[in-house]
């Protein structure tokens, strides 16, 4: 073996109601439509999702005198212009990240870095302009934190440094005190914060025996996916479901790394196998790293299992079409990888589309 555009889909701007019992979009109170007026002037968030065949239904423009990152060519019937994202709408920030000054292409490729699903945040083009005229920093009309934590913690001596209290015969609604110094703190869980999962199951079902029998068989070790307290008001105000692709994995013990290559005379130096992930799923492995060449060079193991090519993720591409995206550049390529440990963590949390791993 040798090694899209995706135009983009969101949530219909209406409150709803978001319990974190459990964890799922519950319609409660029905506000008026973005584009009668009541939101102009503030930013509104999308959590775009769609599956491995479809597109986002939408492009990402840079126009000749124009600023901002401009959302155009929104697909008749597509998952954008059904769900309500406009034409000229300006990006302001990407899975929490501002991103209004940042280089387009460095943009577009975070989107599509993202996978199946993405959180953006955009302002109308009338109010963009607007705001810029009156030297406005966009920046400051946004939350500064937004993500919920993936954190995986470690149990000393005693315990995982955590306790957890739900309301009297409520399922699924869990809040975890956090013991200063101890291993959930340091491994990033928020004081006060909600659990939404264990080991990537959902908690929303659980009883408190349930949980705490599923914390015993952890053994010493268990990841969670916490949301502070702000960051489930921000999700609930606004109707959105806290997933663990928007996570901020940066607490994590296994990180990605991009390999920048430039290919030498006798190419970059491995081969792209393809083959069954721990998880069952068909994954695309990196072997054969020759000695010298680029790719080692770069930092390529064996056995690297590959995540994305030039900034865009390979979920959903069969090996052909991984090579063919290795290709698209004669002369460089880059991608992003992890290593078999790593890959097995995140295999056994359940995150078996790799999609919080995206930068």
């Amino acid at each position: 073996a040798a090694a899209l555009k995706q135009p983009l889909l969101l949530c219909h701007y209406r409150k709803f109601e978001f319990n974190p019992k459990d964890g799922i979009d519950n319609p409660a109170l029905s506000l008026a439509d973005d584009t009668d007026g009541e939101a102009v002037g503030e930013p509104r968030f999308y959590l775009l999702s769609k599956d491995s065949s479809e597109t986002f239904g939408f492009c990402l423009n840079k126009e000749l005198g124009v600023q901002g990152h401009i959302i155009r060519q929104l697909e008749p019937g597509g998952v954008a212009q059904r769900r309500g994202l406009q034409d000229g709408d300006r990006l302001l920030q990407v899975n929490g990240l501002f991103v209004d000054h940042t280089e387009h292409p460095k943009v577009v490729q975070k989107i599509k870095a993202s996978g199946n699903q993405v959180l953006l945040a955009v302002l109308d083009g009338n109010s963009y302009e607007a705001a810029k005229a009156l030297g406005r920093d966009l920046s400051q009309m946004l939350p500064a934190d937004i993500r919920p934590r993936l954190c995986h913690i470690t149990r000393d001596k005693s315990d995982f440094g955590f306790s957890v209290s739900s309301p009297e015969g409520v399922k699924g609604t869990f809040q975890l005190s956090v013991r200063q110094d101890g291993p959930a703190e340091k491994a990033g869980v928020p004081p006060g914060s909600w659990l939404l999962e264990m080991n990537g199951a959902a908690v929303k079902s659980y009883s408190h025996a349930q949980l705490t029998r599923k914390l015993k068989q952890s053994g010493n070790k268990v990841t969670l996916l916490v949301a502070s307290s702000d960051v489930e008001e921000f999700y609930r105000l606004r109707g959105l479901r806290i997933t663990a692709a928007l996570a901020d994995t940066s607490w994590l013990p296994f990180k990605v790394r991009e390999l920048h290559m430039v290919k030498g005379p006798a190419g970059y130096g491995f081969l792209l196998k393809e083959d069954d992930c721990s998880s069952g799923a068909i994954g695309q492995f990196l072997w054969e790293v020759d000695e010298g060449l680029p790719a080692e060079q770069a930092g390529m193991k064996e056995g690297d299992r590959l995540l994305a090519v030039n900034g865009e993720s390979i979920e959903g591409l069969d090996h052909q079409q991984t090579v063919h995206r290795i290709r698209a550049r004669d002369d460089q390529v880059t991608l992003l990888v992890i290593d078999p440990a790593g890959d097995e963590f995140y295999q056994s949390v359940g995150d078996g589309g790799m999609d919080v791993l995206h930068p």
